[in-house]
């Protein structure tokens, strides 16, 4: 019997090579989406400006969601709490638990993401960043939230956070 483990191929993004998303407040960097790693991973970079709002509150049913910032700071709702990741943080939030992010007050951000398992996100990305240059409709999103696993919530303390920091 062969118990080999089946794996995915190597990957490499050349950062000249790589696929840029931008909108008016950050600009994302698409690295590696599921269908190039075996649906192990997806992954990309941002980078966001001071005062960008990354991600209303939201939580994902099947993958957890791996954040290591590369520089500055990121202010973040996990659950019910806010707090700043700074330069080297690394912060791991598992499916069903609510989430957000955005530029800390005062500060941009450098920031990688993961997602494990992998799923196909870079035509979500692509979404976010036409809507927001305003060339698609907000309800677009909302009505593929199933497709990419990302449900919206209300978050009274996330809303309280972006108004403080305002």
């Amino acid at each position: 019997m062969n118990n080999a483990v089946t794996r995915g191929r190597p990957v490499l993004t050349r950062h000249a090579e790589a696929e840029t998303c931008a909108d008016p407040s950050s600009v994302m960097t698409l690295l590696a989406d599921s269908d190039s790693t075996s649906h192990d991973f997806t992954s990309y970079r941002s980078t966001f400006t001071e005062g960008a709002v990354g991600a209303p509150a939201h939580f994902h049913t099947k993958a957890t969601e791996l954040f290591f910032v590369i520089s500055g700071s990121l202010q973040v709702l996990v659950d019910e709490e806010v707090t700043i990741l700074e330069t080297g943080d690394f912060l791991a939030v598992p499916p069903h638990t609510p989430h957000a992010f955005a530029a800390a007050p005062g500060c941009d951000a450098d920031v990688l993401f993961v997602f494990t398992p992998g799923m196909d996100r870079f035509d979500y990305l692509r979404l976010l960043g036409r809507v927001m240059r305003g060339e698609a409709d907000a309800k677009e999103i909302a009505a593929s939230a199933e497709r990419f696993d990302n449900h919206y919530v209300d978050s009274p303390v996330w809303q309280a956070a972006l108004e403080a920091s305002a």
